[in-house]
């Protein structure tokens, strides 16, 4: 039965890769595998040998002597855990994405193109690669990607223009994420499972991170995609209103107030997305009233006041479909790691692979390892490999092992467009072609990640 869910997901995998050559809407193949999955793994229960508790990050003992209702009632609260922390990503989505329509409400993305005067393509990659470097270790490499790639479309109008800068950004903003415990969802969990510290996580991935994040856009800044200066197309462009920077202000205010939130009341970042949302609701519901009483550019009907809304309007902006994408694709590598297979993948690299590390901290530390499970959180999703290598390993806390896994599970993921969350956020806003990004930016996010890796096998001499 295990072998027919692989199969499954390997083809429900190659149908979302080949959207545009099936014509089918890769969330309906993410969908119909993670049903099918979960379905066989009902069945079949009683013929599985292994399961793996996420709460625990860990094997179950004996679960092949556990009584088939017992079975049933553990495949439950497994189904639970996954969709509540899928819903948990999803939520925060959400709101991150309903903040960044607010401020496209009220056009507020114009007072930061009033900050960009060059037209050079070059130069305006250099902006946007620093800003989402920057910006995902403040507010998370996902949140950093939608800000930018909504902040993109207000700037450049040609879309084959805006997919290269697009996927920059993906490599950038993983780059920034893999140094901050909140820049990355795989970062934070090695830090809330104690396994590094904000102060060595800056010391060992800092220099790595600005490598794998440098090197792609100097290469890219050559290529002739970049050449040349922007058309931008002024005619289409709205003039900046009166609360267009209280409210981008405000709205990026409130994002990078979620990270903060959750460091004080120690409550998952989706809560306090909430609570931001809610804030600038009620800024945006008194803006917004008094901008139709006072601008008299639109008359307001009072029996349809829901259609003046901001919060309304910018939730009815947010594209669904990527929503369910996210939803099917989380949900099906659930599948596969609830049956251990993640977990006995990464085992069985452990074991497999030569070590070709060096003595450290007195344990032996193998790079090889390390760096297939980059490759392969590309592939899969990175959460579970991190959650598998907790297991695996049983170096002590800030060991260079940590931080190299920190490193390699944030950053490989950039090398396929659906291999980390920032990608699959920007493979939905921009309906980037899976085929198209493999051609174009995996190899850069390559090149990127190995440099990195180089840099890390520096940094870590140094303590």
């Amino acid at each position: 039965m295990e072998a027919v869910i692989i199969v499954v997901f390997i083809l429900g995998y190659f149908a979302i890769t080949l959207e545009h050559t099936l014509k089918i809407d890769k969330l309906i193949p993410a969908l119909i595998m993670m049903a099918i999955s979960w379905a066989f793994i009902s069945i079949g229960i009683d013929d599985f040998q292994t399961w793996f508790d996420s709460s625990k990050h860990s094997l179950l003992d004996n679960f092949q002597l556990i009584d088939h209702n017992d079975k049933m009632h553990i495949l439950e609260e497994t189904l639970l855990h996954h969709l509540g922390k899928t819903a948990e990503i999803l939520v925060f989505l959400l709101g991150a994405m309903t903040i960044v329509e607010i401020i496209a409400y009220f056009n507020g993305f114009s007072t930061i193109k009033n900050f960009i005067k060059t037209k050079k393509k070059s130069k305006l990659l250099w902006i946007f690669t620093i800003l989402a470097f920057v910006l995902s270790a403040i507010i998370d490499n996902l949140t950093a990607t939608i800000v930018l790639i909504s902040l993109l479309q207000k700037i450049i109008k040609d879309r084959k223009m805006r997919l290269w800068f697009a996927g920059l950004i993906v490599i950038a903003a993983n780059a920034g994420g893999a140094f901050s415990p909140i820049g990355d969802v795989t970062t934070t969990m090695l830090w809330i499972a104690n396994k590094v510290s904000t102060g060595y996580l800056f010391v060992y991935l800092l220099l790595p991170s600005v490598v794998c994040m440098v090197i792609p856009t100097i290469i890219a800044s050559r290529l002739p995609a970049f050449r040349g200066y922007l058309e931008i197309d002024t005619s289409e462009s709205e003039p900046a209103g009166r609360f267009s920077g209280p409210m981008l202000y405000l709205g990026l205010a409130a994002i990078i107030f979620v990270p903060i939130f959750k460091v004080a009341t120690h409550l998952p970042p989706y809560v306090g997305m909430m609570l931001s949302l809610g804030v600038v609701a009620v800024f945006a519901e008194v803006f917004s009233s008094s901008k139709f009483s006072m601008t008299g550019v639109e008359k307001v009907n009072v029996n349809t006041p829901v259609r003046h809304s901001p919060i309304h309007y910018s939730m009815s902006k947010i594209e669904l479909p990527s929503i369910l994408f996210f939803l099917g694709i989380l949900m099906a590598v659930a599948a596969l790691e609830s049956l251990g297979i993640l977990f006995g993948f990464a085992d069985w690299l452990k074991v497999s692979t030569p070590a070709i590390g060096t003595e450290l901290a007195g344990s032996e530390v193998s790079d090889l390892v390390v760096l297939l499970l980059g490759v392969g959180s590309a592939v899969i999703d990175n959460v579970p490999l991190v959650a598998a290598s907790l297991g695996m390993f049983a170096e002590p806390m800030d060991n260079e092992l940590w931080h190299f896994i920190a490193y390699a599970a944030g950053t490989g993921g950039s090398m396929l467009i659906i291999g980390s969350a920032a990608g699959v956020v920007a493979m939905g806003m921009e309906k980037i072609n899976f085929f198209w990004y493999f051609k174009k930016i995996s190899w850069l996010a390559l090149i990127g990640f190995l440099a990195g890796a180089i840099a890390f096998f520096f940094t870590r001499t140094l303590i």
